[in-house]
């Protein structure tokens, strides 16, 4: 079956799947609905973990192996494979064989970016929908981040004037991983009082030297060598490098859809009008990129995201902002 993020604690509370899939491109509320899952299972039980990352590099035999395995024992637990690109590749005949008898000691939690429209017709699919439960997480509306951002706020205790919300909108244009965690910082600077323009201009004045978004302009604008002191900077406060990526891997896609097919001819101002790009320095950055760089250096920017993605989730030896400092030099080289 199908629900939404909003229903999700409701069915979790009348009892546990044995297969859950939540699939969408916003990290923070496809990290949120993991989290409902995995709360549920400890609770029931289910305290083991096991994870898995289906890149071209994971040998699915050995998942196969782990569910033959645990049902030798005693102890309940959860494995989780995640699907960077939103499909299941070599593992739909593990999939399918779980599904047409699912193990009663293990819950399993499939993770992916979008899902793949060709695999919401695999036999993996229609058997996932009838025993287990999908959770499709959709981006939010430009035109209802504003609401999202003030009920989020809400939900924190936090009262924002109209005029702070507004800035807080326009500053965060829609990320809501860095959303989330801008209200967080303001709960603790304002400790219940109400939040206005000046409050939210301090905050951002009160904050680090440099921030994720200021770090996608640089390396949109192919300033390596400030970009690259940006990121150690950030590596060095400890910045959560999910909330950047997030736009910047909207940016390179929205360059991609510039570059190729027939939006090649399109004037680049009005193309990103058209997509929801008004902030002036950002709308720049995007138009100055869109000149210097080619498709081919697009689609490895856009390939080193999901390895950025791939080691900020703890699946490769290197650190994120290792990839990142490769990123700042692929998209410094003239194309």
């Amino acid at each position: 079956m199908k629900t939404n993020p909003g229903q999700l604690s409701q069915l979790l509370r009348k009892g546990l799947a044995p297969v859950y899939l939540v699939s969408g491109d916003e990290p923070l509320l496809v990290q949120e609905c993991c989290d409902q899952i995995r709360s549920a299972a400890k609770e029931a039980g289910f305290h083991d973990r096991l994870t898995f990352h289906a890149d071209q590099q994971l040998d699915w035999n050995m998942v196969a192996d782990e569910f033959n395995a645990m049902s030798l024992f005693a102890e309940r637990r959860r494995i989780e494979i995640r699907l960077p690109t939103g499909k299941l590749g070599d593992g739909r005949a593990v999939l399918e064989r779980v599904l047409a008898q699912p193990p009663e000691d293990i819950i399993v939690l499939l993770i992916s970016s979008r899902l793949d429209a060709a695999e919401t017709r695999r036999k993996w699919y229609k058997e996932l929908q009838s025993k287990g439960v999908h959770v499709p997480v959709w981006p939010v509306d430009a035109d209802k981040f504003q609401g999202w951002l003030q009920q989020r706020a809400g939900n924190r205790g936090l009262s924002l004037t109209r005029g702070a919300l507004a800035m807080l909108a326009e500053r965060l244009e829609g990320n809501l991983l860095a959303a989330s965690q801008e209200l967080d910082r303001l709960a603790l600077l304002t400790n219940g009082n109400t939040i206005d323009e000046e409050t939210v201009e301090q905050a951002v004045q009160d904050s680090s030297r440099f921030n994720g978004f200021e770090l996608v302009t640089e390396l949109l604008s192919g300033r390596a060598p400030h970009a690259g002191k940006m990121i150690g900077v950030l590596q060095q406060e400890g910045e959560n490098p999910l909330g950047l990526l997030t736009v910047l891997s909207r940016d390179l896609n929205l360059l991609l859809e510039l570059k190729t097919g027939e939006n090649r001819t399109e004037n680049p101002s009005a193309f990103f009008k058209k997509r929801g790009v008004f902030q002036p320095q950002r709308a720049r950055a995007l138009e100055q990129a869109a000149r210097r760089l080619d498709p081919m250096q697009l689609h490895e920017a856009v390939k080193l995201c999901s390895q950025v993605d791939r080691a900020a989730k703890g699946f490769d030896e290197l650190s994120p902002w290792h990839y990142l400092r490769d990123m700042s030099a692929l998209l410094a080289a003239r194309s």
